[in-house]
């Protein structure tokens, strides 16, 4: 069973950008899914409408990703992220959030999640989370080399792209989206990769100062790793509990850094059975949730959205509309 699956533009700061949305459209409480690199909304399409049978369910495109906006002045950088992160909630009127994260979409929700721990419901880990003793990957250090960075993404072609993409993948990825994927990489992203990592220089070190401000929280968490992620290695899975106690911890053998485009019938499957024990919930205190029979800096300042994302919103504070305007939503 699916929702029904409604797009439409979400501008924050002045920024657009493409937004997936399904479920009730005005509730407060929503499952968010929050895409990483090179990802956009539409890694989410399927887990976004099946959310949507259960609550609301919204992806978006984060600036510099996707088809959202990419401009040179915004800050590409995790408190950056995790800034704009809060304001497009805040404008969606989303006042409790069940956050689904993966690759650099981690550091950015956690980042947003000590900062907003009464409104942080739940984590959905796909393969991220804290980093202990973690190393930049191979590409990682690549990009965050002046010069060879900008050879490496000047002179990718889509055949390079996609033999990168099966290293470490070992059912691999669909054609489909190893294309959108590279349809997405055009000069905007690649800056935007390229400051990215050059900002974040220890990730393991503020990815931990992340999980102890998490860590007595106790939120609801499951965490699923595909075992031959080359970027972050399985063994981090079961780390994750020393930032969130309750984790489950689910291992997809023959998954790699996408398990929810290489394996998205199990991946869904999980993430449906987690999220229909939490959504509507209180957060847990002394609950643990590890097996499936147990599961029964920021800145705000943008105004919420009053009004249904079919139509374009006619704030108080903002009468050119800017703070959130629908310009095409179909099933």
């Amino acid at each position: 069973m699916t929702a029904t699956l409604t797009q439409a533009i979400l501008t924050v700061d002045g920024l657009r950008a493409p937004l997936l949305q399904a479920g009730p459209p005005q509730a407060t409480e929503a499952v968010v899914f929050v895409h990483g690199n090179p990802g956009s909304s539409q890694d989410w399409t399927r887990l976004v409408q099946r959310t949507g049978t259960l609550a609301r369910a919204v992806a978006w495109d984060h600036p510099g990703f996707g088809q959202a906006d990419k401009p040179a002045g915004f800050d590409y950088s995790v408190p950056g992220y995790a800034a704009h992160l809060g304001r497009c909630l805040e404008a969606l009127g989303i006042t409790r959030a069940h956050l689904v994260l993966h690759d650099f979409g981690g550091p950015w929700g956690m980042a947003w999640a000590a900062a907003h721990p009464d409104a942080f419901a739940s984590a959905t880990l796909l393969n991220i989370g804290i980093l202990p003793g973690y190393h930049w990957h191979y590409l990682a250090r690549i990009w965050r080399t002046p010069l060879l960075g900008e050879l490496v993404n000047a002179t990718t072609t889509r055949v390079g792209f996609g033999l990168l993409l099966r290293h470490g993948n070992p059912r691999g990825l669909p054609r489909p989206f190893v294309d959108r994927m590279y349809a997405d990489l055009d000069g905007g992203t690649k800056r935007a990769i390229l400051a990215l990592y050059r900002a974040t220089d220890d990730p393991a070190s503020a990815s931990l100062q992340l999980g102890a401000a998490l860590q007595p929280l106790d939120r609801p968490t499951l965490v699923i790793w595909g075992r031959h992620d080359p970027y972050l290695p399985v063994t981090l899975a079961g780390r994750q509990r020393e930032a969130f106690p309750s984790a489950r911890i689910e291992i997809l053998d023959s998954s790699g850094h996408w398990p929810f485009a290489d394996d998205p019938e199990r991946t869904e499957r999980l993430m449906l059975q987690f999220l229909g024990t939490v959504v509507g919930g209180q957060p847990p205190h002394d609950d643990r949730l590890t097996t499936p029979k147990e599961l029964g800096p920021d800145g705000l300042g943008v105004s919420r959205v009053r009004k249904a994302l079919d139509h374009p919103v006619d704030h108080p504070d903002d009468p050119s509309g800017s703070v959130g305007s629908c310009l095409d939503r179909h099933p």
